[in-house]
């Protein structure tokens, strides 16, 4: 009964990602909606709290971020079969576009037609991607004391052209200090207290 139970799990990993592998047009951030939708919403396989840590973790980390948030919820939700379902059903949709784009567009990318759907899929994929954008920035809990960290981050990757993987490097050493100041602070309050 267990293993039944544990297989329709997997599967369910698969069909999930492999639904959101189909539909998801401009890359990773573009899916992020999907995703809150099917993992947080539907399923309820993750709380909302710790799906914006998950793509922050995720964010972090090199490869492909759509895999990178299959393996995530599917190692979470279904240990290695569960994360292994997940990528594949990330994967596969996403494959064989790929391959039949590639194998019509060469031949009808000249056509009218063809400039037109892609000029007009261009929008949407922003839509798509500032949609969940904006539910990062709510859950991140950006408010008038920290946006300067978003700005700067912007800041520094878009203008000056620092690498992103330095400004993420740089996040994580400041929020580590600044943990260790608040630390120090506490245990300083307490000790006065104490006294």
């Amino acid at each position: 009964m267990y293993y039944f139970c544990t297989m329709k799990t997997t599967f369910q990993l698969f069909t999930t990602f492999f639904k959101i592998g189909a539909f998801t047009l401009g890359g990773g951030y573009a899916m992020l909606s999907m995703v809150e939708k099917a993992v947080v919403d539907k399923k309820k396989w993750i709380p909302s709290d710790e799906f914006w840590d998950m793509i922050a973790i995720i964010q972090s980390l090199p490869g492909v971020f759509a895999v990178n948030t299959a393996l995530y919820v599917g190692h979470k939700i279904d240990g290695v079969k569960g994360a292994i379902a997940a990528m594949l059903g990330a994967i596969i949709p996403s494959i064989t576009i790929i391959l039949l784009l590639a194998t019509v567009f060469r031949e009808y990318r000249n056509l009218p037609v063809v400039e037109r759907i892609f000029k007009g899929i261009r929008p949407c994929v922003v839509a798509l991607i500032l949609a969940p954008s904006l539910r990062m920035i709510k859950s991140a809990k950006v408010n008038w004391k920290t946006v300067i960290i978003p700005i700067t981050a912007v800041f520094l990757i878009w203008w000056c052209k620092v690498s992103p993987a330095i400004v993420i490097i740089a996040a994580i050493a400041g929020s580590l200090v600044y943990a260790l100041i608040m630390e120090r602070k506490l245990r300083q309050k307490g000790k006065e207290e104490a006294q």
